[in-house]
């Protein structure tokens, strides 16, 4: 087995999906990089890692989700509470505070 950087090390040619973000990877969005620089240190990270980063993150929420959460609440649900003008406090769900 060999390692070779440039291969290992170099993201393919990035894609704006929208003003501030990108893709380099299939599914695998990120904030453009121009637009942190100022204020986060960039890291290079090894393109098999940012892939096995990408992969884990259903594990991760699903952890946090079983650890922290009283309840999930889907996006939409937010969405349609706040078009309705509705109470969006989650602070009064019964849950730890």
């Amino acid at each position: 087995m060999s390692y070779r950087y440039e291969e290992q090390s170099t993201p393919p040619e990035a894609q704006r999906v929208t003003d501030v973000a990108v893709t380099t990877h299939q599914h695998l969005f990120e904030v453009d990089p121009r637009l942190m620089q100022r204020w986060v240190l960039q890291q290079e990270f090894p393109n098999w890692d940012s892939l096995r980063i990408m992969n884990s993150r259903h594990d991760h929420l699903e952890w946090m989700h079983r650890h922290f959460a009283y309840s999930v609440v889907a996006g939409s649900e937010l969405l349609a509470d706040v078009e309705a003008g509705g109470d969006t406090d989650t602070t009064t769900t019964g849950g730890p505070t």
